[in-house]
């Protein structure tokens, strides 16, 4: 990097929602650290006030930057000469709407966790606010910031195992095998609600992190899905296991699966891709190896920090063969990659690179229209198309 494209400084960042007790907030705290391209500087950190402060206090938050609620934030940050430059929202599914909604029209840019919103009407305005505004959003697909993934798009884009014919996409855990959320879990709890959750349960968690990997990689974009979901923990209200079976256009087939019901699954994504010419096989639990199957080869793993592989994945890479990178890193890439697009946006351009390849308020879109589609197909027992592929 040339003296003339260091940046003048960080990023100031804001954070609504992610403290005590979320698991979410800090690792977004930790990603956005990892590269050093962002400074913490101000939040509203909880839903209960004296303790967001007491939380702010701890993570060396200024007092007079610690505020109640989104509001207090906005209307906090809009008065000072140093205000925030864009704010992670670390909230439960219902609130990313109201929160996204008033931060973009105040002229911040937005970090939002997924689902982007609960419904479909509410991704389209957020979606639609965005454009208008020319405000950057992103949102926290993190799976798609590991190098190998990158490095098996760049895999299938450049034809190394022909034209896609099957996608498997599955999520299993087993971390709501049983009913935690009556036994004081509050993650599960919200989870499990569909005023907070919105209409999916497993699907709207997990099952949109496999669908937006899927879709990464290969490219592809679903003509049709037809959906079962089912709810195995009585008195559940909404579903902890989805089969969805795919039908692409130009005629490819998908399965996917998502689960928080499956017993020995700690966090167990897996992708296959099978083509015409070899397989693609990638596990979450394995991030750093790619195994690439060509038609009548040996299998060959392909391992992370190669300096042969393509330019994204060596972008998103900070250590050397050996070294395992993982999911920190990964949610740092996401980060990084956003740093690159608020600075250019702020600029009156957009990001160019081997970094740009980010989650954005349009794949807020695409998910929260499967999850709409899922369901709808569930109910009807139809094919149905996602408004939004």
């Amino acid at each position: 990097m040339t003296t003339s494209a260091i940046p003048a400084r960080r990023l100031r960042l804001g954070m609504i929602g992610g403290g005590e007790g979320a698991y979410i907030g800090g690792i977004h705290r930790y990603a956005a650290r990892l590269d050093n391209h962002y400074d913490l500087v101000a939040g509203a950190f909880d839903a209960d006030a004296a303790r967001g402060h007491r939380f702010a206090a701890r993570n060396y938050i200024a007092p007079d930057r610690s505020y109640d609620d989104v509001h207090a934030l906005v209307a906090g940050e809009k008065a000072r000469p140093d205000p925030v430059d864009v704010v992670a929202i670390c909230t439960p599914n219902h609130t990313h709407f109201p929160i996204a909604k008033a931060l973009l029209e105040a002229g911040f840019h937005i970090i939002c966790e997924k689902p982007m919103t609960t419904t479909l009407q509410d991704a389209i305005a957020l979606h639609e606010l965005a454009q208008a505004t020319g405000l950057f959003v992103g949102v926290t697909y993190t799976y798609s910031g590991y190098p190998a993934i990158h490095h098996a798009r760049s895999l299938v884009a450049a034809g190394e195992i022909g034209a896609v014919r099957v996608v498997q996409v599955e999520y299993p855990l087993e971390w709501m095998a049983t009913g935690i959320e009556l036994q004081g879990n509050a993650q599960a709890a919200w989870r499990t609600d569909p005023k907070k959750s919105g209409r999916g349960g497993a699907i709207g968690d997990i099952g949109t992190h496999a669908y937006h990997l899927a879709g990464f990689v290969t490219g592809l974009k679903v003509a049709s899905l037809f959906a079962d979901l089912a709810t195995f923990v009585e008195g559940r209200a909404l579903d902890d296991n989805a089969h969805v079976l795919l039908r692409y256009e130009g005629g490819a087939r998908g399965l996917l699966w998502a689960s928080q019901v499956a017993i020995g699954q700690s966090n167990s994504l897996r992708l296959r891709v099978y083509g015409e010419k070899g397989t693609l096989i990638w596990q979450q639990e394995h991030p750093n190896e790619l195994l690439l199957t060509p038609l009548n080869g040996s299998p060959a793993v392909i391992k992370r920090g190669r300096e042969d592989l393509a330019p994204d994945a060596r972008a998103r890479t900070r250590t050397p063969p050996g070294h395992p990178e993982g999911y920190i890193e990964a949610f740092a890439n996401l980060y990084t990659g956003y740093a690159d697009a608020i600075r250019a946006r702020n600029a009156g351009s957009e990001a160019v690179g081997d970094r740009a390849s980010i989650p954005t308020s349009a794949d807020g879109l695409k998910g929260v229209a499967f999850v709409d589609a899922v369901v709808d197909s569930h109910l009807s027992g139809q094919w149905l198309t996602p408004a939004f592929v």
